[in-house]
C-alpha cells in the first residue's frame, strides 16, 4: 500500500471513529478528537470537568467502537495500589498443594477508565506510573506485559471539589493531553435530553480493531518533521522555564517549574497527527500551535505568586506562543 493510500485510510478511519462516537456523545468535538490523538500517539489523556458531562460514557463508547477490551477503575480514598495492579493469591490445588498465583487487576485491559482519579491518595495514583510509561506491571519481581494498544483515560474532578487530592507532578507528566470538558451549550443539552429521556435506541458499529490502531500509530511516527520545526518546539518548551535566558517576563514572575522532555514528545507526535488529518505529510508551525495547550497545560507548575493571583496555565502557554518566534 503506497503512502498516499495509507494517509487517506488514516483520515477515513479517524473520521469514521469520531462520527460513530458522536452517535452517543453530543457535542464535545475537541474532547473526542483529543482522546483520539492520545490513543493514536500511544499516550494517555486526563479529562477534567464536573460530574455528569459524559466523560465516562465517552470512554466506554470509544472501547466499543474500536473493539478493545475495557475496564473501569472507580478511584476512592480507601483504595490500595493492589486494587489497581492486582495481587498474588495463595491457591490450593486438588492434591492439597499450595502455590502463589497472580490475580490480574483492572489495569489489565486495552482501554482503562481511571474514573475520578484524584479521589484516591497519591500512593494509589502512583500505582499507574509503571503501567502508563512502560506498559508493564511488576509484581513480586515479575513483569507482566499489558496488551497493546494500551491507553489510560482518566477523569478528574476540579480540585476545589470536596474529597480530591492533587495528582503528583510525575503522574501528571505521564498524560499526553489534559482536556477541559466544558459545560454543554443549550442546543447540546437539548440533544442530550432527547437521547437520554426517550426510547431512542443507539446502535454502535465497530469501526476498527487493535491491529488497525497499531497501524495508524506506526504511520504517525513515520510523518517527517523538519529540524526548524523541531527547534521551534524545543524553544517553546524552554521558554516555559523561568531560569532560561529567553524566558518571557510573565514566566519568570509566575512559573515555578516549566514543561519537560515529555512535553516536547507530546507536541511532536500530536502535531504529526494534525498534519495527517489536514492532508499533509509534513508538520507545520500551525500544527504545533494547535496542540500546545492540551499538551502543556498540566506540565507547568505555578509559583506562589501565580497561584495567589489566579493565573491559569493556559494564559502562560498562550503568552509563550506569542513571544517565541517561529524561526
Amino acid at each position: 500500500m503506497d503512502l498516499e493510500t495509507q494517509t487517506q485510510q488514516f483520515r477515513d478511519n479517524f473520521r469514521r471513529i469520531k462520527d460513530e462516537v458522536q452517535k452517543r456523545i453530543v457535542g464535545q468535538d475537541e474532547i473526542i478528537e483529543g482522546v483520539l490523538f492520545c490513543l493514536l500517539a500511544n499516550g494517555h489523556a486526563l479529562l477534567e470537568g464536573v460530574p455528569g458531562l459524559g466523560k465516562t460514557q465517552l470512554v466506554h463508547t470509544l472501547s466499543d467502537v474500536l473493539s478493545l477490551s475495557f475496564n473501569r477503575i472507580q478511584f476512592t480514598p480507601d483504595m490500595m495500589p493492589s486494587d489497581v495492579t492486582g495481587t498474588m493469591l495463595l491457591i490450593e490445588d486438588v492434591q492439597g498443594g499450595k502455590r502463589f498465583e497472580f490475580q490480574q487487576g483492572p489495569i489489565f485491559a486495552q482501554i482503562v477508565l481511571a474514573d475520578e482519579i484524584n479521589r484516591a491518595t497519591p500512593r494509589t495514583q502512583s500505582a499507574l506510573l509503571e503501567a502508563m510509561q512502560e506498559h508493564t506491571v511488576s509484581i513480586s519481581r515479575t513483569s507482566h506485559k499489558l496488551e497493546e494498544p494500551f491507553c489510560v483515560l482518566a477523569t478528574q474532578n476540579p480540585l476545589d471539589m470536596e474529597g480530591t487530592y492533587p495528582l503528583p507532578e510525575a503522574q501528571l507528566d505521564r498524560f499526553l493531553f489534559k482536556l477541559h470538558v466544558e459545560f454543554p451549550s443549550e442546543d447540546e443539552i437539548l440533544g442530550i435530553l432527547r437521547r437520554t429521556t426517550s426510547d431512542m435506541e443507539i446502535t454502535i458499529e465497530k469501526i476498527a480493531d487493535a491491529k488497525a490502531i497499531i497501524r495508524m500509530r506506526q504511520l504517525v511516527r513515520r510523518v517527517p518533521i523538519a529540524e526548524h520545526v523541531e527547534r521551534y518546539i524545543i524553544r517553546l518548551i524552554r521558554a516555559t522555564h523561568p531560569g532560561t535566558p529567553d524566558a518571557p517576563e510573565m514566566i519568570k514572575r509566575y512559573v515555578e517549574l516549566g514543561a519537560g522532555i515529555r512535553g516536547v514528545q507530546a507536541i511532536t507526535l500530536t502535531a504529526k497527527i494534525k498534519a495527517l488529518l489536514d492532508r499533509r505529510y509534513n508538520v507545520a508551525f500551525a500544527d504545533v500551535r494547535s496542540v500546545a495547550l492540551p499538551a502543556l497545560r498540566h506540565r507547568i507548575l505555578l509559583n506562589f505568586e501565580g497561584e495567589g493571583e489566579g493565573i491559569k496555565t493556559d494564559e502562560i502557554i498562550k503568552h509563550v506562543l506569542e513571544c517565541v518566534p517561529e524561526m
